[in-house]
């Protein structure tokens, strides 16, 4: 009997696989050492991008989250005041160690020349404070022999007497807070530490935050209104008619965003062009303010990021099959339903990248507001260039920023969940 007939069929397989595997014992490992090495090669190549990102996107997005909760100003420099108010109650005034506390580091704060520093901060907590403490350390300096440093405080100011002025220092006394971001809600440490709303005449940002989004939710329906039938005509016209159309929408894209922003001051001021055109015409009796308001942000953000609309709904269009509408009007439906019904569901994976874009860019945007936003045209984004260049609260912007950032992954959540961000489509 030959060894293939004792044998049956399926085991003998399986000893022609180890036969094969003992004369080529390295392969299979072959195999996967060049698929690992062809991984690594792989992300060498991203390596740089990796970097680059790290370097201009995650480091100063992580430097701004940071900022916004990190405050060591007060707490670094006014330690042993800190310590001496931990066990203070708040209902009275605090004890003689805290005032003793308090010159002393009065001094040496003027000394080293950072009181005006810690003043300031301490003034954005409580109303006076600079003046305050800087009066104090002057007139300090000038007394000999202080005895008694809570009559001396008191003496040189009665509002060292005022609850008020003691919890501001008391608040501040971690290197962590959450003022910053109570601040930029319209909300503050009281005076018995607990979290309460500013006063009504210093409610700025959460009106601020309204009018942000408003602003940027009417230049996304503009951009729709006026993108939409556009980039249906770019969809449909023949490829000669729409590649000559779509130069007219992309020149602008190209033009440099501060060229286009000083055209409209050009165009929309009270003797530009547009205001000598409708008195020419006799429209118009008296020359309209169309500049240095909301009217003048509206029109400028909305042509500027009118090519972020027209640009993910027209790749959309193009790849819809005209056939869809030819087979409902041969169903009997007129070209109004079948547009409707047929047409309009097939381009919302465009009005979905489109909308999400042009909002998410007009939150955030900057130069346009500023140069043609006047006080009513002005955004949030505004605010944090004035925190960061003229009040030098960096802090508080970084909180402004950080609830921006919180509110554009609300905003792709609630957009992933509802539509799904796998329909989304920019080109």
């Amino acid at each position: 009997m030959k060894p293939q007939e004792s044998v049956a069929p399926s085991t003998f397989f399986t000893m022609q696989k180890v036969l094969s595997r003992k004369k080529n014992p390295g392969l299979k490992e072959k195999l996967r050492r060049a698929e690992r090495w062809n991984r690594i090669k792989a992300f060498l190549l991203v390596v740089p991008l990796l970097v680059f990102v790290g370097i201009s996107f995650i480091g100063p997005i992580t430097e701004m989250l940071h900022r916004s909760v990190y405050d060591p100003l007060v707490a670094d420099n006014l330690p042993k005041t800190i310590t001496a108010l931990q066990n203070w109650d708040r209902q009275a005034l605090p004890e003689e160690a805290a005032y003793r506390a308090l010159v002393t580091e009065l001094l040496s704060l003027q000394k080293q020349r950072i009181l005006p520093k810690v003043a300031g901060r301490l003034n954005t907590e409580q109303s006076g404070m600079r003046s305050l403490m800087t009066k104090s350390a002057r007139k300090l300096s000038r007394l000999s022999v202080i005895d008694n440093a809570k009559e001396s405080l008191i003496a040189i100011d009665q509002r060292w007497q005022q609850i008020g002025y003691w919890s501001a220092i008391a608040n501040l006394d971690s290197r962590y807070t959450l003022s910053h971001y109570l601040a930029a809600v319209d909300m503050r440490y009281d005076e018995q530490g607990d979290i309460t709303a500013q006063p009504e005449q210093r409610q700025i940002y959460k009106s601020l935050f309204i009018k942000t989004l408003g602003i940027s939710l009417a230049i996304t329906l503009l951009c729709l209104l006026l993108g939409y039938p556009l980039a249906y005509m770019l969809a449909t016209l023949p490829d000669k008619q729409s590649n000559l159309l779509m130069i007219m929408v992309l020149l602008p894209f190209w033009t440099s965003l501060l060229v286009r922003t000083t055209s409209w001051i050009v165009l929309l001021q009270t003797e530009g062009v547009i205001n000598d055109v409708l008195m020419a015409l006799g429209v118009i009796d008296e020359r309209i303010q169309m500049i240095h308001n909301l009217f003048g942000t509206l029109i400028a953000m909305t042509h500027i990021l009118l090519p972020f609309m027209i640009l993910p709904l027209y790749s959309v269009m193009k790849g819809i099959s005209p056939t869809y509408m030819r087979a409902a009007r041969s169903l009997g439906a007129n070209p109004v339903y079948a547009f409707i019904k047929i047409y309009m569901p097939q381009t919302l994976p465009g009005v979905g990248a489109g909308a999400i874009l042009t909002f998410i860019l007009s939150i955030g945007f900057y130069i346009t507001p500023a140069l043609v936003g006047g006080r009513s045209g002005q955004m949030v984004s505004n605010f944090i260039a004035y925190h960061m260049q003229t009040s030098l609260n960096w802090g508080l912007a970084a909180a402004i920023g950080g609830i921006l950032l919180a509110a554009v992954l609300l905003l792709y959540y609630v957009y992933n969940r509802l539509v799904g961000i796998n329909s989304l489509k920019m080109g």
